[in-house]
């Protein structure tokens, strides 16, 4: 059984992958092009791939009948694969669903404290040189304890984040989510976005990336929020349209934004890296060794259980 791993991953994960199969490891960061879409498709039976990597339907009409059985995404997010067009292909899509929970609910709260008490931009003031000394007015900024945090999506990273905001901060929490949650913390769910956006200090995003999510979050939730308030996105880039938001955060109808993922990745606009209330990360969320062992491993998990004849425990 031949298997493509397209980015360099952990030693561990691949020395478990090679326990399963012939494994080609591709050497490169950057995400597979559109020929090597279409041989991944046609020349191995199983493929590990992560964000970036489109299988989109094309892909799959220009490979009508693939040798792959297998796409074990690297990632809990899986908008780069068209899982419908994948299953008409006799194609098995999985993910890697847990491992990334708290490494991601960590970064979203260093991005808010980040945006709301300015930390990017004081970093940048002391590295060049032009700090002043210490005075009692100098960059005030929004004090996150017993604010109020709003939370779209309440899945299992919205939860985690809940959670720190309100054991940790003691953060008043209210969220939107498509799913009724029986939650363990006391919370408040809203019916709309807006209404969501205009009650909160703080809002973070935490849904899944996707057709039903692409610009969920644009000019009329930025207008419903109040003026002191910050955004923050752990998401995926297109959840927000990066084109309103600048405009809000120029506009001065919002006070600042935390933001790990953009639009048009890894492509931030200059306007972006121009604000100063603006705290930028390079898609850190799970960027840590031991959060990256714990996916791979599932992935290969998957993989293992595909290769028994079992149905992989994170199939979607």
């Amino acid at each position: 059984m031949r298997l493509l791993i397209t980015r360099p991953l952990p030693e561990r994960v691949v020395a478990a992958a090679g326990d399963l199969a012939q494994v080609e490891l591709r050497t490169s960061t950057a995400p597979l092009d559109d020929a090597e879409l279409r041989r991944a498709l046609a020349e191995f039976d199983l493929l590990l791939p992560t964000l970036g990597d489109r299988f989109t339907a094309d892909v799959f009409a220009d490979v009508p009948a693939p040798r792959a059985r297998l796409l074990a995404n690297f990632g809990v997010g899986y908008n780069h694969i068209d899982v419908d067009a994948a299953r008409a292909a006799g194609v098995a899509v999985t993910n890697t669903p847990g491992a990334v929970t708290d490494a991601t609910a960590d970064i979203a709260l260093t991005l808010m404290l980040m945006t709301c008490r300015r930390a990017g931009e004081g970093e940048r003031l002391l590295r060049a040189g032009q700090w002043t000394g210490w005075h009692p007015t100098q960059m005030l900024g929004l004090h996150m304890s017993g604010k109020r945090v709003g939370i779209i999506g309440m899945g299992n990273i919205g939860q985690a984040i809940a959670r720190r905001c309100h054991f940790g901060f003691g953060m008043q929490v209210s969220y939107v989510t498509r799913t009724p949650r029986d939650l363990d913390f006391p919370a408040q769910a809203l019916n709309g976005l807006t209404d969501l956006a205009a009650a909160v200090d703080v809002l973070v995003c935490c849904v899944p990336g996707g057709a039903e999510t692409h610009h969920l979050v644009g000019a009329g939730v930025f207008a419903a929020m109040r003026p002191h308030a910050h955004f923050v996105n752990i998401s995926r880039g297109d959840v927000v349209d990066e084109a309103a938001l600048i405009a809000a955060l120029k506009a001065g109808r919002i006070a600042g934004a935390g933001l790990d993922v953009y639009e048009f990745e890894p492509k931030v606009p200059a306007a972006l890296r121009a604000m100063e209330n603006v705290a930028l990360l390079p898609h850190l969320g799970t960027a840590a060794l031991e959060v990256r062992e714990a996916m791979g491993m599932m992935a290969v998990d998957n993989i293992r259980a595909h290769l028994a004849g079992q149905t992989p425990p994170n199939l979607l």
